[in-house]
Order: structure tokens, then C-alpha cells, then sequence
């Protein structure tokens, strides 16, 4: 029975495990939530995950919800098939790959998020992005690429000279944050930016991206 997972193709959490799922070459169903019907928010869905957010997965009698606890199961699950993004047979690159995907969980996601929500989810909320919210996590999230900067001036990547789920967890927000006026952040610090480039360009990625169309017109 094939992979469930309940989300939307222009959410950042749905995107993060699909574009994991496509990484492992895996078979899923893509299972619609109407986010702006407040489908996320009933009965049925609650059942689901109780905290009424998406994306859900559902694996035989097993449902799972949280995107990077999702992601991690599934690249744990299939981590013989498609791309290795665990590191699963040398310790302790899997144990870097670990630390990078906590240092995007603590450090780079609190910083990026309010920033992609000023710009993507408050219009739609009859709300004027508030530039001092932008402000404020445009310095934390310089402080945080200072860091990035560095280390990717050292190796490809984030956990090492690899690919993994640590560079793949960035790429929902990072999307959409390359689409609002404050890129240059990014596009100012040569190795981070190749960084972006690469990861971005994945064939995996490029199938989930086609679908993050949150705030363009119609959506």
C-alpha cells in the first residue's frame, strides 16, 4: 500500500517531505488538505494530528505528523533506495548530518519563517507586512548565514562534502524567501549562494517546486 501523505503542494512542511520522498524515489499519494476551507482545522483531519497542522503521513496503521520527523522516517525506511540523506553506514557523518539538521531546526528556521510569513501569509490575512518583524529577523538570520558562510567555504555542504536531509530541511523557506526583496542576503555571500543554487537545482526539488505558487495571484 502506497505512502499516504495529506498536505498541500505550496505549504513549506508539505514540500520539505515530498521533496525527501522524491529523493528516496518512493511511491506516495498526494492526498489534497483545503487549507483556505479550514479542512486542516475539522474533525476528521484532527484525527490526524490534534494540533491541526499539515502535512500528515500515514504508512499502513502507522500516522505520523511534524515534517522533519516525517522526513526522517522516511529517509530511515527507504535508506537503501534513491539518495543516501542519512549517511547510514559511517557514524559519524550521520552524526553531523544530525547536528545540521538541529542547527536548521533551532537556528535558521525561527529566523527565516517570520520573515516568509510577513511577505506570504500576512497579505492574505488583510494585514501590511510589518517591517520591523522583517527587520529584526533579517539581523538574526544575517548572524545565522555569517555561520553558513563559513562553513560552506569548507565543505559542498552542510554536514560535509555530501548532500543530506540537513541541506534538504532549507529548501521550503529558503524558495519562498528568495522570492521577496531581501534575497540579497543569500545572494551576497558567494558560497552560501552556490550552496542554494545546488540544492536548489535537484531533480527532486525542481518536481515540488512547480507547486509552491503560495502568493501568487489566484492562490
Amino acid at each position: 500500500m502506497a505512502i499516504k501523505l495529506y498536505g498541500a503542494g505550496m505549504s513549506t512542511c508539505t514540500s520539505r517531505v515530498m521533496a525527501c520522498l522524491h529523493e528516496k524515489e518512493a511511491d506516495f499519494e498526494l492526498v489534497p488538505v483545503n487549507l483556505f476551507a479550514g479542512e486542516h482545522k475539522q474533525s476528521p483531519f484532527l484525527a490526524k494530528n490534534p494540533f491541526g497542522q499539515i502535512p500528515v503521513l500515514e504508512d499502513g496503521d502507522l500516522t505520523l505528523f511534524e515534517s522533519r520527523a516525517i522526513s526522517a522516517y522516511v529517509a530511515e525506511k527507504f535508506k537503501e533506495t534513491g539518495y543516501d540523506l542519512i549517511r547510514y553506514q559511517n557514524m559519524k557523518e550521520a552524526a553531523q548530518v544530525k547536528v545540521w539538521m538541529e542547527v536548521e531546526s533551532q537556528q535558521y528556521h525561527p529566523a527565516i519563517s517570520p520573515i516568509v510569513f510577513q511577505f506570504f501569509v500576512a497579505p492574505l490575512q488583510g494585514k501590511t507586512p510589518d517591517q520591523a518583524i522583517i527587520d529584526e529577523n533579517l539581523e538574526k538570520l544575517g548572524k545565522v548565514l555569517h555561520i553558513y558562510e563559513d562553513k560552506l567555504s569548507r565543505t559542498k555542504y552542510l554536514a560535509g562534502d555530501f548532500y543530506s536531509l540537513a541541506d534538504l530541511f532549507h529548501l521550503s523557506y529558503t524558495y519562498y524567501f528568495m522570492k521577496t526583496p531581501c534575497a540579497n542576503l543569500i545572494n551576497d555571500r558567494p558560497h552560501v549562494k552556490a550552496w542554494w543554487e545546488d540544492i536548489s537545482s535537484r531533480p527532486a526539488f525542481q518536481k515540488v517546486a512547480s507547486a509552491m505558487t503560495f502568493g501568487k495571484k489566484g492562490n
